[in-house]
């Protein structure tokens, strides 16, 4: 099983931007979009084993990809907790997820991610790596300007405040979160060096 933490962060990068430095200037109603802040594999040793639910959705899931053919495949569990709150007990809902042995081969063979620079237009190859992967997904979503995904919706209050808490450094799960996956990801970078150059 995997744990992995969402957010809702503006659309519109400019407003992330604002609400990041407390910019009184954005906003009320903002548009939103689903963002991966980090996934954590589950360890049995540290977090306890599954609970009765979770174990009965792995097992009816095994069940139904054994009878569709997919014995080898691997079957998992992925926990999505959309935690916009100080506490560690947002929202979460667990979902099954097949993984095909074709999924795996590429995985395996760790080709690189090819993309495109918006400014320049040089493609570039990027690792395959976990982190490389989230940002892949992260971009995605973010590039996903009709909601073709349908991972847009209007932020709430308690998603504004967490990039605002991150903002100001504090020590929240979800500001932590952020502030590593704007570590991670290489759009936060300017956004990093605007938040040094205001605290100076």
């Amino acid at each position: 099983m995997a744990r992995v933490d969402i957010a809702v962060e503006p659309s519109d990068f400019l407003n992330f931007v604002g609400l990041y430095l407390n910019d009184k200037a954005v906003g009320e109603k903002l548009q939103g979009m689903l963002q991966v802040n980090a996934i954590t594999p589950w360890h049995p040793s540290i977090q306890g084993p599954l609970m009765p639910k979770q174990l009965q959705t792995w097992r009816e899931a095994r069940a139904k990809y054994n009878t569709e053919g997919f014995t080898k495949d691997p079957i998992g569990l992925v926990e999505f907790i959309g935690c916009s709150c100080a506490e560690d007990s947002g929202n979460s809902v667990t979902a099954e997820l097949h993984i095909p042995a074709a999924v795996l081969d590429i995985a395996r063979k760790r080709e690189p991610f090819i993309g495109v620079s918006a400014v320049t237009g040089t493609q570039f190859n990027k690792p395959m790596s976990t982190v490389a992967c989230l940002e892949y997904i992260n971009l995605h979503i973010r590039a996903d300007k009709q909601n073709q995904l349908h991972l847009h919706a209007e932020m709430t209050g308690q998603d504004k405040e967490a990039i605002r808490a991150a903002g100001h450094n504090e020590e929240t799960l979800p500001a932590r979160i952020l502030k590593e996956k704007m570590e991670r990801e290489h759009l936060y970078a300017n956004v990093k060096q605007l938040t040094r150059k205001t605290v100076k």
